[in-house]
């Protein structure tokens, strides 16, 4: 019959999603609010190499999600996933107000969270923290927080890279970020600091943890020990430029640290 609406049973029997047109309109609408911060974020995971994770977290995390669509029966809560939506609007608007970014950001994912919770339930949002974890770790964090964290790692892998250096006889002085070499300097900058690193393995570790693990606490112990993990790499990087800007030449400290 033209113009009649096909009932639910029906709908899923030729293969449409019985809500096919409320869902529609949720993408849609969606697509609209977050255009701007949506593509600010495509921007910078292609041309910040601080965030250029998010080009690979991002699409695991939507495969993930489809994998598993159906793999646990869910119920709609239409009402908390409003409440949701409009939280998550409001924090749009607020933080666009005030230009900034990672507020802006995440109320992408907490406005998706709510069409999660609106068309499958809070379970189904439950279903997904592992690729709602990975959206989370692609969102790059403020400048502010990024330097805080990043100069202690500066320090800590200018100190480990002086100290395999001492140990293998070499004359070597550290001054904070500084190792100071028989007529070379040394400086650890921030893009030395091994925060990449650690970026990447605390996400492979979500990940592994995610899928191969069942136990919190084997997931947590696998994602801790990303942290002591990216230290030491660093700081071994560090010991073998110094070692090879010693022995070999000051070009060897190109594209590692800055060389003085």
């Amino acid at each position: 019959m033209s113009g009649a609406v096909l009932p639910a049973a029906a709908a899923r029997r030729l293969g449409l999603p019985a809500r096919s047109g409320a869902l529609g309109t949720a993408v849609a609408a969606y697509a609209l609010l977050f255009f701007q911060p949506g593509t600010l974020l495509l921007d910078d995971w292609w041309n910040n190499p601080e965030a250029g994770h998010g080009l690979l977290l991002a699409p695991v995390a939507v495969w993930l999600a489809w994998r598993s669509r159906n793999a646990t029966p869910t119920a709609p809560s239409p009402r908390f996933g409003i409440a949701v939506l409009v939280g998550a609007i409001l924090l749009r608007y607020l933080s666009g107000l005030g230009a900034e970014l990672f507020t802006m950001r995440l109320s992408m994912l907490v406005a998706a969270a709510g069409l999660v919770i609106y068309f499958g339930g809070v379970r189904r949002l439950l279903n997904w923290w592992l690729p709602g974890t990975l959206l989370l770790l692609s969102i790059p964090l403020p400048a502010v927080i990024v330097g805080s964290i990043a100069l202690p790692l500066q320090f800590q892998a200018s100190k480990m890279g002086a100290f395999l250096l001492d140990l293998r006889n070499i004359p070597v002085r550290l001054d904070g970020n500084l190792i100071l070499l028989p007529g070379h300097r040394l400086f650890v900058t921030e893009a030395c600091s091994g925060l990449r690193s650690l970026t990447a393995l605390l996400s492979l570790g979500v990940l592994a943890g995610g899928l191969w693990l069942r136990m919190p606490w084997s997931r947590a112990a696998l994602v801790a020990a990303a942290i002591p993990v990216a230290v030491v790499l660093n700081g071994i990087r560090v010991f073998l430029t110094g070692f090879l800007v010693f022995f070999v030449g000051p070009e060897f400290g190109e594209g590692f640290m800055h060389v003085t």
